[in-house]
């Protein structure tokens, strides 16, 4: 958690509103692997980070609602009894979807302003949407007594997406930012919702992120496709998600779907059999088994689900040639984003930086590469 941002959102709001608001810091979250499994009721792996959301909030008396977002220098006033969507693409819309989201509940909130400002890299896959909704619900939550569980916050951040900001997102983002816990990662089960923690240390190893700092303009309107696709094949199956369907049971239909929505199934399949496969290394210590699966999950993505990207699959290709990069993949919904890699502690400053070297040399870019802490979840900052 960054102490700087939560001064400055602090100070922010002091200096506009004249009250000493409520803070609220809301991280940001890695995925080990088990990527588009969330959303086929299956199993992910997610972590929430030291990089996120940091937000001041307090009641007003005013007659409207103030929302600042001090990254963009952009300001919005707005009434709590008409509400709608903003133009697609507008931040102010997952503020508005929580608080429609809450209303919805029959929970009755206030007027109130919020200043937010992040850390989280933009566009690198690793859910600044999730932080700043559960930023929104979490300080709404506490400002209004609303006795929301932390399983209700994440389930108004979720439909907050669906219904205002247009993405079918899985409940992972939200689950990982809420209930993250320090130095530990969350083998999730997305059609229980609950979760056991597995305690990260990879003794020698850490793990690293590379942004690819793009993001293709696909990366919505597919991630719905895929969703889609993926909801078809199960109604074909009369099961409820692709959780409940085995490699025997694809084969079966494979004359009456198309070979890339067989493919995409097949890939979701075995994603899930190898995030549970991971917590099972990470138990056993067992890294080189974890880096097979990750760069196995890099291959699927690529070539089943077809949701990376030229740069992601550049950035994993030069992974493969250091033997001291265990393994690496894409991370987040694609197109663009991040590669998370595995690698030998004394070797990541120097693969980070030639990496970036050839990365700048074949796409005429910068990519970032980025050190994570695994931290706690949304809470309040005292």
């Amino acid at each position: 958690m960054s102490a700087k941002l939560t001064k400055e959102v602090q100070q922010q709001f002091i200096e506009t509103f004249k009250t000493e608001p409520i803070l609220i810091f809301s991280p940001g979250r890695i995925n080990i692997i088990g990527e588009h499994t969330d959303y086929n009721g299956g199993f992910v792996f997610p972590a929430a980070v030291d990089k996120g959301i940091a937000a001041a909030i307090q009641k007003s008396d005013s007659g409207s609602c103030i929302a600042i977002a001090l990254d963009l220098d952009s300001t919005i006033k707005f009434q709590l009894d008409s509400l709608k969507p903003s133009k697609e693409g507008s931040w102010e819309n997952y503020v508005f979807g929580v608080v429609a989201e809450i209303q919805n509940k029959n929970k009755v909130i206030g007027n109130f302003n919020i200043i937010f400002k992040g850390n989280i890299p933009e566009g690198a896959g690793m859910s600044s949407s999730a932080a700043l909704e559960n930023s929104v619900v979490f300080g709404l939550n506490e400002l209004f007594n609303l006795g929301l569980t932390k399983t209700e916050m994440i389930l108004i951040s979720q439909k907050a997406e669906h219904n205002y900001v247009g993405v079918k997102c899985g409940i992972m983002d939200q689950y990982a930012s809420m209930f993250g816990i320090k130095e530990n990662a969350l083998l999730l089960d997305c059609r229980t919702m609950e979760s056991k923690p597995y305690q990260i240390d990879f003794k020698d190893h850490q793990l690293l992120l590379i942004n690819t700092n793009v993001k293709h303009s696909l990366s919505d309107s597919a991630y719905n496709d895929r969703r889609s696709a993926c909801e078809t094949i199960a109604a074909i199956l009369k099961v409820e998600t692709l959780r409940d369907v085995t490699e025997k049971d694809l084969v079966k239909i494979i004359d009456t779907v198309t070979p890339e929505n067989y493919q995409k199934a097949l890939y979701v399949i075995q994603e899930i059999e190898r995030t549970q496969k991971a917590a099972k290394a990470i138990e056993e210590n067992d890294l080189e088994t974890l880096g097979t699966l990750i760069y196995a999950s890099h291959n699927g993505l690529q070539n089943q689900y077809k949701v990376s990207c030229d740069e992601l699959d550049f950035l994993v290709a030069q992974a493969k040639k250091n033997k001291h990069v265990l393994g690496a993949r894409m991370m987040g919904g694609g197109f663009g984003g991040c590669t998370i890699n595995l690698i030998a502690k004394t070797a990541a400053k120097s693969f980070g930086e030639s990496a970036s070297k050839a990365y700048q040399n074949k796409f005429d870019k910068d990519c970032s590469v980025y050190f994570v802490n695994l931290s706690d979840g949304t809470h309040i900052v005292k």
